[in-house]
């Protein structure tokens, strides 16, 4: 694909669930354009279709109708060993909100890391020990940690080592879920800073899901807002947060006074 290409483009997805007797939808007519590097914030409330939106750009969701081509490559209707090896192939990376829950307790940070290295067929002990450190480097955390075990570390080193996971395979699109709700203020300063360097340093993507305007508002390009499965607003940060067009949009930003007090 060309440099200037969308990296993700989504038009009309419809996603639901149930039969075609008893359909629930979550998304409808979702259309959505994620450029090259580009960090997006995905705002919205419970329910309001984020997580789903983020599997159907994974293709772990069917969709009932619409397109969606990440990198190119058409994944609505991926199923079976496609599917697989489009995961596989480490595009799109997914940093849970929970690392503890995401992390197996029983296997060191450097297992952890290689281990989707290793599902790819990689067996050489020198390349997979230097992605290791590499991607334990590029999050700031010393080689010293790779022997320990997530339960000996603290909450930011355990995100940390998530991305650093995520980051082995060298992906065009990180999809964050609430990365950062569970971090205390400092914390969540320091892993916002990272997330930004990534983009300066590697060119890589971000889509931030949150409830939480303020959080990704600062690292933002562009905030899209899902209210009730559709896409109700979708602009640059800066005119979000000034000039917000829709109802539910004004409410959010009313509804954190420092983001209200700035605009």
């Amino acid at each position: 694909m060309t440099d200037n290409a969308p990296l993700v483009e989504i038009a009309a997805l419809d996603v639901a669930y149930g039969n075609r007797w008893s359909r629930n939808h979550v998304l409808r007519g979702i259309d959505l354009k994620i450029g090259q590097g580009e960090i997006i914030g995905l705002i919205g409330e419970t329910g309001s279709g984020k997580t789903t939106l983020a599997r159907s750009i994974l293709g772990l969701t069917p969709v009932v109708s619409g397109t969606i081509a990440v990198d190119g490559q058409s994944v609505a209707g991926l199923r079976g060993r496609r599917r697989r090896q489009f995961r596989r192939s480490g595009a799109v990376q997914y940093v849970f909100q929970d690392p503890l829950q995401s992390l197996d307790p029983d296997l060191t940070v450097r297992a952890s890391l290689v281990q989707s290295l290793r599902i790819r067929g990689v067996r050489d002990a020198a390349k997979l020990e230097d992605a290791a450190t590499t991607a334990i480097a590029r999050v700031g955390l010393s080689e010293n940690l790779l022997d320990r075990l997530p339960g000996r570390l603290s909450g930011g080193q355990r995100q940390r080592v998530v991305i650093a996971r995520a980051l082995i395979t060298e992906p065009k699109l990180l999809i964050c879920d609430e990365p950062v709700s569970a971090l205390d203020a400092s914390n969540r300063i320091l892993m916002l800073d990272l997330f930004s360097r990534l983009r300066s340093e590697l060119g890589i993507g971000q889509l931030f899901i949150s409830h939480d305007l303020g959080s990704v508002a600062g690292i933002s390009d562009r905030i899209l807002v899902l209210s009730e499965g559709r896409l109700v607003e979708d602009g640059p940060t800066e005119r979000v947060l000034r000039e917000p067009e829709h109802p539910y949009t004004q409410r959010l930003i009313g509804s954190a006074p420092r983001l209200a007090a700035a605009r």
